[in-house]
């Protein structure tokens, strides 16, 4: 206990003030802090300490209350792991809102989700026309078509691992504005291609100039603390944020033709297609163009797994869909994935 008060007492020199807004400022941020968020109603402050330097102490979040002091304690935050099976487009962004509805409601634990997709699917933004889609090329393709609950343009989802966090409103993990979640959201993902051996980085504002794209496709440009492998967008995310939670999910290409989206795409031509795919190449890369052979799905998944733990302090439990969870994603398959009057909306 000496060790960790003497840690609470380093922190205390480190704060400079705290304003109206749920902040906290330092004069010099401590190097140990992952996470700081404050809460004027009940006069606490929740912190994330970094996992390597609390190792020893097997402790990650603390609640702290002032003046009384320390007020309690939390191990390692339990989240739940699921692993499941390649699904088709609609069933997996049916999991995903599912899982988001019962984490939000308490009714299941905070959750990192690893999938896969069959058959190949192409998934268009929230807000991204459906215009943008050739349905006659992608009928004769045999891909599937869903529109995600997130963002962004169009990720043509084949060879890759998806990954879904899933957390109540109210998580450390997530707290913050969706770009300071993704910046720690970003530590995780990028240890868990380092520990693949990819050389990957994640900027805070990715260089963009008079002629970058604004096409149909995702992977042409990578998005401020998106993961790029020298220069290369090499792990798309998106994240969704309502009343009941939060879900952030993330498409890792393992290896094959990123060109291939164009071919289910509209564009004014041919040499325009062309174009796009040069594009495409020249900004985008998958795991194949760096390692041979390229990891597999359960190597990756690994990886994953093991960098969220290490990075966050998470104690990952091995989990399922709970009977309720999956009920309501067949619901949601069936009602709004599934259904064109959610897919062709715009």
């Amino acid at each position: 206990m000496f060790e960790f008060e003497f840690l609470i007492g380093s922190l205390r020199k480190h704060i400079h003030w705290v304003n109206q807004n749920r902040s906290l400022f330092f004069e010099k941020p401590p190097p140990f802090l992952t996470i700081i968020q404050y809460d004027r109603e009940r006069q606490t402050i929740i912190i994330l300490f970094h996992s390597k330097i609390l190792s020893s102490l097997h402790v990650s979040v603390c609640l702290i209350r002032y003046p009384r002091g320390i007020i309690a304690l939390m191990s390692n935050p339990t989240w739940r792991l699921l692993l499941t099976p390649p699904a088709t487009g609609a069933w997996n962004m049916a999991v995903d809102e599912a899982i988001l509805e019962s984490t939000g409601s308490q009714k299941a634990p905070p959750t990192l989700r690893l999938y896969a997709w069959q058959p190949p699917c192409l998934s268009l933004g929230y807000a991204q026309s459906a215009n943008e889609v050739d349905f006659a090329a992608l009928n004769r393709l045999g891909w599937q078509i869903v529109r995600r609950p997130t963002g962004g343009r169009a990720i043509l989802h084949t060879d890759e691992l998806t990954y879904s966090v899933i957390t109540p409103p109210d998580d450390p993990i997530m707290a913050g504005g969706v770009l300071e979640s993704y910046r720690r959201l970003a530590q995780a993902l990028l240890r868990a291609l380092h520990i693949l051996g990819l050389q990957a980085a994640a900027d805070a504002r990715y260089p963009t100039t008079d002629t970058t794209p604004n096409g149909p496709v995702c992977f042409e440009v990578p998005s401020n603390y998106e993961i790029t492998v020298a220069g290369k967008k090499l792990l798309g995310s998106a994240q969704a944020r309502r009343s009941q939670g939060i879900l952030q999910h993330g498409s890792f290409p393992l290896h094959g033709d990123l060109t291939r989206i164009t071919q289910a795409l509209v564009f004014p031509d041919e040499e325009a297609r062309q174009r796009a795919a040069q594009r495409l190449l020249a900004h985008a890369a998958t795991a194949a163009d760096y390692l041979t052979p390229p990891p597999t799905w359960q190597q990756a998944a690994q990886a994953f797994q093991s960098a969220f733990a290490e990075t966050l302090g998470l104690n990952l439990v091995p989990g399922e869909l709970s009977p309720a969870e999956h009920q309501r994603a067949q619901t949601l398959q069936a009602e709004k994935y599934a259904a064109d009057s959610w897919t062709m909306r715009l």
